[in-house]
């Protein structure tokens, strides 16, 4: 059996993998290759193997180092879509959330509960009742419950932390979440299983064409600066908020525009809002939600115009101060900046249209054969990401030779779907054969699924990898080497920011633990001591840029504050992809 072959088989994305995918960039021709590694060109990579395309995946930096670590976290429907009559999206979204809750992805997306406090009498029940039951019969249904009309009474017991003035009624209903730059990744991770190239760090600096028609790639390792040549009969340009720097890479006009929407969450313990449910809050301009998060709430979102640095989008004291205000106009107790454990703001690539507001372009997305060999998707939201990567593959094919089979991906579950179900079943008998509290496998399963077998077996030999993380107990040793050995995890940041969620679940965002993440990581991935160290100071200066920039008044200083930290990838130049 040759590498290619174990390679693709095994989806594992570590050093020596990654060292064959760059021998296959350089080697082969590709049917498509795949620019951006958020959860559409993800979803696009994976799309397109499962269709027996030969397939690679380019990311300049981290697999969801953008937009797709920096969500709501839901699988939903988009419930205030439907005041907006856009009946389509949320159908579509819908049966989505379906699909991941019962096939795709059962192990990473879980069904989860949410408040609506009516704060009008008469009109306002059956209004967003009628709302609800479109929701519920338009597919919201089928596997979470239906909506519950509760009394104030029921409410308040539902949610105690609501002030009794808040709300004179309410109704739960259901939709559902996951960690998203988990399931990003696990989709790269399937892409990989099913023969696709899938490599990080990887730039694209130029397109390479031949007479009008774009033919390939030039890409850059920004670890070490070697670059080669990449051949493919059609390129897709997946990079989001990104979209339009690539465009003008391409030297292709553009058929759309892309505008970046800032969306800032601030996350807090679970025990400063005493609840069993989720809150959905009407505010002036959009919805705000306090989501249950393991042992945390994540509440948000904001939503404004973003024109400055776009890898590193900043959220200010206003952005804090917003969620706050909104969040207290219903609480008891209110939440104070000291309760805050952690922030992060995210990019939201909407398409331009005529209006100003942001908050009122389309959530719909588009794509676009853009030139010969060029195909470019933009827009959309995260829950619909699998339809979005089939309609680009379905773009790219008029640039294919042959008859391309349908999208699959319907059937297709994530590495670690397989099996999920017999092992939540089967959690006391493998707690007792590894020497972990139930409660920890049920964690671990809810991160890998099946796949725990392989982070175990990790441990196998070292026994000492099943203790929890000195300083984020949450966390066992095992989870940051098999992010470093199996999940493509190269620098201290994609440990604490995306493979795990220290970053913003404790109030050190990964400070504390840094020096021994950076050696667990460090043994898998050959780092010295000097790398150590340059590691560890990357990501103390990242998280006290953006400390800094949370504290100023407006984006522009905010920007500045978090833009002085330096680049663990310092080689990646501009535009990036």
């Amino acid at each position: 059996m040759d590498a290619t072959a174990d390679y693709g088989r095994a989806g594992k994305l570590g050093e020596a993998e990654r060292a064959t995918a760059w021998q296959r960039l350089a080697s082969e021709t590709f049917d498509v290759v795949v620019i951006g590694g958020g959860v559409v060109g993800c979803g696009a990579a994976l799309d397109a193997a499962t269709r027996g395309l030969r397939v690679a995946l380019v990311e300049a930096r981290d697999l969801a180092s953008g937009t797709s670590s920096r969500s709501s976290k839901l699988f939903h429907g988009g419930l205030r879509y439907l005041e907006q009559l856009e009946f389509g999206l949320v159908r579509e979204a819908l049966h989505e959330r379906e699909l991941m809750l019962t096939r795709i992805a059962p192990h990473l997306v879980k069904p989860v509960s949410f408040l609506y406090p009516l704060t009008h009498r008469v009109w306002e029940r059956p209004y967003t009742a009628a709302g609800l039951f479109l929701y519920d019969t338009m597919g919201g249904a089928r596997s979470v419950p239906g909506q519950k009309h509760l009394t104030r009474a029921g409410a308040m017991r539902m949610v105690p932390a609501l002030k009794r003035g808040a709300l004179i009624g309410g109704i739960r209903y259901y939709d559902a979440q996951a960690d998203d730059a988990r399931h990003t990744m696990n989709v790269a991770r399937t892409a990989a299983h099913y023969g696709a190239v899938v490599r990080t760090s990887t730039q694209v600096v130029r397109f390479i064409r031949e007479a009008d028609r774009v033919s390939g790639v030039r890409v850059r390792d920004v670890e070490t600066g070697d670059e080669v040549d990449v051949q493919a009969g059609v390129v897709i340009n997946a990079t989001g908020v990104w979209t339009d720097e690539l465009q003008r890479l391409s030297g292709s006009r553009g058929r759309f525009r892309v505008r970046a929407s800032k969306g800032v969450h601030i996350v807090v313990p679970r025990d400063r809002i005493v609840a069993e449910s989720g809150l959905i809050l009407r505010t002036e301009k959009s919805v705000l939600f306090v989501i249950p998060w393991r042992n945390h709430w994540i509440v948000g979102t904001t939503d404004t115009d973003w024109n400055l640095d776009l890898a590193h989008p900043a959220a200010t004291k206003g952005d804090i101060d917003y969620i706050l205000d909104h969040v207290n106009s219903v609480l008891a107790t209110p939440l104070t900046h000291d309760d805050i454990e952690g922030v992060y703001a995210g990019l939201r690539p909407l398409l331009a249209g005529e209006s100003e507001s942001s908050s009122k372009l389309s959530r719909e997305h588009a794509v676009a054969r853009v030139a010969p060999g060029l195909v470019a998707i933009a827009g959309g939201k995260y829950t619909t990401y699998r339809v979005m990567a089939a309609d680009a593959v379905d773009v790219a094919a008029q640039d294919l030779p042959g008859r391309l089979q349908s999208s699959i991906t319907d059937k297709v579950p994530l590495l670690g779907a397989d099996g999920y179900h017999a092992l939540v079943n089967q959690v006391d008998q493998l707690g007792a054969r590894h020497g972990l509290h139930p409660y920890r496998v049920r964690h671990l399963l809810d991160r890998y699924g099946a796949l725990v077998h392989e982070v175990l077996a990790t441990a196998a030999d070292r026994p000492e990898l099943l203790k929890p993380l000195t300083a984020a107990p949450d966390y066992l040793q095992v989870e940051v080497v098999y992010a470093a050995s199996h999940e493509g995890a190269l620098h201290l940041e994609d440990v604490l920011a995306r493979r795990t969620r220290i970053s913003i679940e404790y109030p050190h965002r990964g400070v504390d633990c840094a020096e021994q993440v950076a050696e667990l990581a460090g043994a898998v991935l050959g780092w010295d001591q000097e790398t150590r160290t340059r590691e560890v100071e990357i990501y103390l200066a990242r998280v006290q840029a953006e400390r800094d920039s949370q504290v100023e008044p407006n984006d522009q200083a905010a920007d500045q504050a978090r833009t002085a930290a330096p680049e663990p990838r310092p080689l990646l130049l501009d535009p990036v992809s």
